[in-house]
């Protein structure tokens, strides 16, 4: 992919598909690395399955035969000698899935995060029940959202509503523009 943020997206759908009530994105810099996390408390993976889940012929899709997102993103960091690790669980009482990837910023494989913004905004408003939260951090600074705390101030008014979006796409660029 050519750029982090539609990696993010991608395997924060898969967080989607698998019925989380919670999501988390985080994002951590330092000079040097680039970690994005993304957890949720969905129906997990067995044992098997997060074996063989960097396998791009491994899916649970029934339309194609193959799964990048989670290979590619692997992929992506192992390419900057980075880590990649996944856990999950699909016991009934500890269920979800922790996807990690580190990047090395200065090496020449690097992808850019890119637009990191409209991938939040598509999954809030793609999943508006869902309650996700997401930090950016650089340094001592960092951009947060969270929904359950928006959801406190809206009462009954959806998260997909159009002025919702925009508001949270407008909270994040102030953010950003702070750090």
């Amino acid at each position: 992919m050519k750029e982090l943020s539609l990696n993010i997206l991608d395997i924060a759908m898969n967080s989607v598909k698998a019925k989380a009530e919670n999501i988390g994105i985080f994002i951590e810099e330092t000079d040097e690395t680039l970690s994005v996390t993304i957890s949720d408390d969905g129906c997990g993976m067995s044992e098997e399955m997060v074996k063989s889940v960097t396998d791009p012929f491994c899916t649970t899709r029934t339309t194609r035969k193959v799964g990048m997102g989670i290979p590619l993103l692997k992929l992506a960091a192992e390419q900057t000698n980075g880590e990649f690790s996944i856990k999950s669980s699909d016991k009934p009482d500890d269920h979800g899935t922790v996807t990690r990837a580190v990047f090395y910023k200065n090496h020449i494989d690097f992808t850019p995060l890119g637009d990191v913004i409209s991938s939040v905004t598509t999954l809030i408003q793609g999943a508006p029940d869902i309650d996700w939260k997401f930090v950016h951090s650089k340094g001592n600074k960092s951009v947060e959202l969270d929904t359950k705390e928006l959801r406190a101030v809206l009462g009954d008014v959806s998260l997909s509503n159009y002025e919702v979006i925009k508001w949270i796409e407008d909270y994040l660029k102030e953010g950003y523009e702070s750090i």
